[in-house]
């Protein structure tokens, strides 16, 4: 195992405050309004609806922002790389003035949240930057520029930044901001129990029904009861409104190292280039402070992502020279086929029932923007932006409707594709220790895994969401799902969903 390999995960999770989780429900519980999932999504719904007298459960599978959020690059902005023009084009004006104003807003209620509760953050104001290196994106940098402007942020394009090479253009937006998510989510998971909410950990939910009230199963068989549910699951975990077939999986890759303060840029800065490059610092200690660098981004189950991190590695330290990386982890997003989140009813027929999904690797002012959204509609109030994020919303997906068919098309060759005949059949006794591999076995596929022990495991190569063929991710040690982002330990267990089931065991 060489160097990259034995860099520890998150920083974010790894400098955050520990504690005992909280234990699941022991017994069916009754509540106002139930949110599965406590990550920044979920628990921002359950703080204003705590805040506004609600008596509020919040079901994680988990802990506490230890999935997505917990593995961001953390930068709270409504400038969400080239989205304004995209939306003044597919949205008209009026959406792309919504969508700056509900995403500003999201940061300024974590502003006041960080005051009011007294949160430790590492919090610090800092403009945002989408540029470019090759002079021929130029043009669009200033349409989104002009877009940005136009939709009511403080917007304007540049062509010099503190960052230590040379950029063709940026688009710069003043005024947003950088924290620490967890100890932020923490904080306000604490400040929650304070006034009376309820939290449980370990919890997965499997199954829902909807009703008066609406009653929620855990994987345990408890039930919760609850006027009103809240899905923010980042991927829903219920299909019934068949948003995963508007929604599209992506995995990007994050290393982070300390680099002397002064050489540390403070501003956040991405690209879309070079298959994306984002970049940010943060506190640190002893006159450094972290550099944190993402990209590399591709579809769960279809890449190197060893070799992928070894480019991003190189590309950080050939940038900043000095740099020591000291971490490296993965982070997975769900793109919309239109580009906007999808927050409101579940589906159709829904009245009590919510979803928060679909922030295209911006859900941190997403999420926030989510909670105050359905906060307000379980109350019965409709914010002017309520309709450019509701789920049921169709001309949007008209209008993008090659996203849609282009989605949808990457799924059927997996589905179909994957249960072909392969050309060749490699014996399980091929695998060396760590490594896994999908392998045709009396006309069944198991995905076979080899432990750092040398023993050999098996389970069912399907997926449990809707029976895709998982692939096996070395570098992380997961089986991921093609289709639509699912992710599995080598045992089977579920680490990320929107499978609710583990992978079926299989003998050897």
């Amino acid at each position: 195992m060489n160097a990259q390999q034995e860099l520890p995960g998150s920083y974010w999770l790894e400098t955050a405050p520990g504690g005992e989780p909280a234990p699941p429900p022991s017994r069916d519980l009754a509540v106002d309004v139930a949110v599965v999932g406590g990550g920044m999504a979920g628990l921002s719904t359950a703080w204003e609806l705590v805040r506004r007298g609600h008596e509020v459960a919040v079901l994680e599978a988990g802990r506490i922002a230890g999935g997505v959020t917990g593995r961001t690059t953390a930068k709270l902005t409504a400038l969400h790389t080239l989205v304004y023009d995209r939306l003044r084009r597919t949205r008209g004006r009026e959406g792309a003035r919504l969508y700056a104003h509900s995403q500003s807003a999201a940061i300024r209620r974590a502003a006041e949240t960080v005051e009011e509760v007294g949160i430790e953050c590492a919090w610090e104001e800092a403009a945002a930057c989408t540029y470019a290196e090759d002079p021929r994106h130029v043009p669009q940098l200033r349409a989104e520029a002009e877009a940005a402007r136009e939709a009511g942020l403080p917007a304007g394009f540049v062509t010099g930044t503190e960052l230590p090479y040379p950029v063709a253009g940026a688009v710069r937006v003043t005024g947003q901001a950088q924290f620490h998510p967890v100890k932020y989510l923490l904080g306000l998971t604490e400040e929650l129990r304070r006034r009376g909410g309820i939290v449980h950990e370990g919890t997965r939910v499997t199954g829902l029904t909807e009703g008066t009230p609406c009653v929620l199963t855990t994987d345990a068989g408890v039930r919760v009861r609850a006027r009103e549910v809240v899905v923010a699951t980042h991927h829903p975990v219920f299909d019934r409104a068949l948003l995963f077939t508007r929604l599209s999986p992506r995995r990007e890759l994050v290393v982070a190292g300390t680099l002397g303060a002064d050489r540390a840029p403070r501003d956040m800065y991405i690209t879309t280039e070079q298959n994306t490059r984002s970049v940010r610092s943060a506190p640190h200690t002893d006159g450094t402070r972290l550099l944190i660098v993402a990209g590399e981004h591709f579809t769960p189950g279809t890449a190197d992502v060893e070799e992928r991190f070894g480019r991003l590695a190189a590309w950080a330290e050939s940038r900043f020279p000095g740099l020591a990386l000291s971490h490296r982890w993965a982070t997975q997003d769900n793109d919309s086929t239109d580009s906007v989140p999808l927050v409101g009813p579940l589906h159709p027929g829904s009245h009590h029932a919510y979803v928060a999904t679909g922030f295209g690797g911006w859900g941190l002012s997403g999420g926030i923007m989510a909670g105050e959204l359905i906060a307000d509609l379980v109350e019965g109030r409709k914010p002017e932006w309520a309709d450019l994020y509701d789920p049921r919303r169709l001309g949007s997906v008209v209008r993008e409707g090659w996203s849609f068919l282009k989605n949808q098309a990457h799924v059927a060759q997996h589905f179909v594709g994957d249960r072909l005949p392969s050309v060749t059949t490699p014996s399980p006794e091929e695998l060396a220790p760590g490594d896994g591999a999908v392998l045709r076995v009396g006309g069944h596929r198991y995905a076979f895994h080899r432990d750092g022990g040398g023993l050999l495991h098996a389970v069912s190569a399907r997926c449990t969401h809707l029976g895709c063929i998982v692939a096996f991710n070395r570098a992380e040690q997961a089986w991921e799902c093609p289709c639509h982002g699912s992710r599995f330990a080598p045992d089977g267990r579920v680490l990320q969903g929107p499978a609710v089931r583990p992978l079926e065991k299989r003998e050897v």
